[in-house]
């Protein structure tokens, strides 16, 4: 546990009532989780708090749809977002709705004072109107061209493609998103926050102090704060569901004005349940609540509400101002937008019929850092990981070495391997990975602690001690060392992983695991099965239930099956030469030397080794190749062979193949090796 314990206030953005979770939204909540549960686990007083975002038109419209009211409508999704993030782990200190009455009387707090201060003025607009749906548009449900960029298919308040911001009514071709009609322009009467008297205490706070990533500084400064702000549209026309302007009777407050208040609300009605002081937490600015830090996470789409409107309105009304406002990009799969034709538009509730969520957790982990980046979900790449890192590198090093020890009481080793000697540091940098937000470095510290730890694993060979009685003192040491490694790791990935975690608990008979829990003195248990390896079939079961009837391009299963039987094609010898290529091209081909350290057979196939090759320092691959016929395994030990490094993992029946050994000849026994002269390294390029 830390020395000095922090008080910290969490949120994520609101999901929006009238749609399920997906696996786009998932990027932001998981992120936000695993952040609070590094913060819990080191002993720090961190609270999550979040609610659904159900006001606005799409609501009515959907409700009117169904032929139920809008209350039915939202407190149904409520309940569904609710049980999707519960069954990936997510856990609030409370979840809110931000159509409740403590909501609405914070709504009305901070009106009053934006009213008192002189910063709302009325005025008549004109607004995009569908006759059709008999409603005002909100400006997410118009599409057109960009007036800017002339980028087409752009939302009705801002471009994606070149950031710029505008009314509704100056798009471009407008179309509504409700009906697909063409909306009218339609006077009424609305109500705005002259946010540009807030200007320079907007500059300042932006600006200055490390409240945003230095990418989201610089592009407010140069896309909105180097000219006036222009007012906020913060009112709707009547229908509308939504919360009614107390001194403004027919208007609505637009839903970008509660919602962020449903933050403070969720606070209040935990700090309400709980007997907490809410002056502490989030009340108007007192000496007490100075020590309370407020962290935003967001993604990129909505920084503009969340960097300018939302301070403006907390400055305004008195109370604390977030410390960070932490903005993430958006999500791709397989490099391309999320697609429902192409089956990559995945629920959330549709990944949890195939799939384990801790493999989504890990992957996420293992991609998001501390700057506003997209993060690509490549399909097979997420098979791969998963098996190697997680199956192959962590939970393996649990199953090599429990079962030998069971009943063991753990005791400090007299000779530490390097892998248990590095862990204080290691856990030193994740910490501080952790704290920044750059999950994927911190994932790749602990993966290379693992590696040191499955190399002294394998040198040891525990199952090779087990055979010899007289060796069971080597036996418990080099186990015991391989259990406290990975009860380490298995701590580091705990904010990740806690399922795992939970196991781990079970397994050494820990109660509950804080950042600084050790096993020293505690028994080992039974070794129960952890994890499992993802099957690539479920991968592609899950997509293709996603997917449209068009041609699902994204089949990983299918990708492997390709694979696999490319690899069988018959030999070289004999086919004319392939069409020329250009030298750059040849140049991304990267082969290197390696020496073959372990060889197997592969069950059920007659054709196959399993290869373990050594590229020098840590770098080891598991290859696939098909030379059984031609090699035995005994006799490859040691040898040195020509490998292509860079070659995406192929996930294959038998396993991930990770490279490409070079080999010669027709196939079955004619088959020849390429290997290079004794005096080359492991590790040396070859060109």
């Amino acid at each position: 546990m830390t020395s000095q314990r922090r008080r910290i206030l969490v949120t994520s953005a609101l999901p929006y009532a009238n749609g399920h979770i997906h696996i786009g939204h998932l990027v932001e909540y998981l992120q936000t989780d695993i952040w609070v549960r590094f913060q819990k686990m080191r002993g720090h007083d961190c609270r999550y708090f979040c609610a659904d975002d159900t006001h606005g038109t799409a609501i009515t419209i959907r409700a009117r749809q169904e032929g139920r009211s809008e209350e039915d409508v939202i407190a149904e999704m409520s309940d569904a977002h609710q049980q999707d993030f519960a069954d990936f782990d997510i856990v609030f200190d409370h979840y809110a709705s931000t159509n409740n009455p403590s909501n609405r009387a914070l709504c009305e707090d901070i009106w009053q004072h934006l009213r008192e201060q002189d910063m709302v003025v009325e005025r008549t607009v004109s607004r995009l109107f569908d006759a059709e749906a008999g409603s005002f548009l909100a400006d997410r449900f118009v599409k057109g061209t960009c007036p800017k960029c002339g980028a087409e298919n752009q939302y009705g308040d801002s471009c994606d493609h070149c950031g710029a911001t505008y009314a509704a009514t100056d798009l471009l071709n407008p179309v509504s998103v409700l009906s697909g009609s063409t909306p009218q322009a339609k006077d009424s009467n609305q109500l705005f926050v002259r946010i540009e008297k807030l200007h320079p205490f907007l500059e300042e706070w932006t600006q200055s102090g490390d409240h945003l990533q230095p990418e989201v500084a610089n592009y407010l400064k140069g896309h909105f704060l180097n000219e006036p702000l222009r007012d906020w549209d913060v009112s709707r026309p009547a229908p509308y569901f939504g919360f009614e302007i107390p001194d403004s009777p027919g208007n609505y407050w637009y839903v970008w004005f509660d919602a962020p208040i449903g933050y403070i609300a969720s606070c209040k009605e935990w700090c309400d349940a709980h007997g907490e002081d809410f002056g502490q937490w989030w009340g108007t600015h007192t000496d007490a609540n100075d020590a309370t830090e407020i962290h935003h996470f967001i993604g990129k789409d909505i920084q503009y509400f969340h960097t300018l409107f939302w301070p403006a309105m907390l400055k305004v009304a008195g109370y604390k101002l977030p410390t960070s406002v932490r903005i993430h990009g958006f999500l791709t799969v397989d490099g391309e937008k999320m697609s429902k034709s192409k089956g990559t538009f995945v629920a959330a509730r549709t990944y949890l019929k195939h799939l384990d969520p801790a493999y989504l957790r890990y992957y996420y982990a293992s991609k998001l850092n501390h700057r506003v980046d997209d993060i690509d979900l490549n399909l097979e790449e997420f098979v791969h990981k998963i098996n190697a890192d997680l199956v192959g590198k962590v939970v393996n090093l649990a199953s090599r070495c429990a079962r030998f020890v069971e009943g063991e009481r753990l005791a400090q080793p007299q000779q530490p391997c390097s892998a248990l000697t590095v862990l204080g540091e290691c856990k030193q940098r994740v910490a501080q990975h952790y704290e920044q937000g750059n999950f994927a470095a911190a994932m790749r510290e602990i993966m290379a602690v693992a590696d040191q730890a499955n190399e002294f694993i394998e040198a040891e060979k525990p199952w090779v001690l087990a055979k010899d009685p007289e060796q069971r003192a080597a036996l418990v040491a080099t186990c015991t060392q391989g259990l406290l490694i990975f009860w380490q790791l298995v701590i580091m990935l705990g904010p990740v992983l806690p399922r795992l975690l939970e196991k781990a608990c079970n397994l050494f008979g820990v109660d509950k695991a804080t950042w600084d829990s050790a096993i020293l003195g505690h028994t080992v248990g039974t070794f129960k099965h952890l994890m499992q390896r993802v099957d690539g079939k479920a991968v592609a079961a899950m997509i293709n239930e996603t997917a449209s009837n068009e041609p699902n391009t994204a089949d990983p299963a299918a990708a492997a099956n390709n694979a696999a039987a490319d690899s069988s094609l018959p030999a070289l010898g004999g086919e004319p030469l392939a069409p020329t290529i250009a030298f750059p091209a040849f140049q991304d081909v990267d082969l290197r030397v390696a020496r073959i350290t372990h060889a197997e057979t592969v069950p059920k196939s007659n054709k196959l080794l399993k290869i373990t090759v050594h590229l020098g320092g840590d770098e080891t691959r598991c290859i696939f190749a098909g030379i059984a016929k031609a090699y035995k395994t005994e006799d490859l030990l040691g040898r040195l062979v020509m490998v292509v490094a860079n070659l995406a993992p192929r996930t294959m029946r038998f396993g991930v193949s990770e490279g490409m050994i070079c080999a010669a000849g027709p196939g079955g026994k004619d088959i020849f090796l390429l290997s290079p002269d004794s005096g080359a390294q492991p590790g040396m390029r070859i060109s």
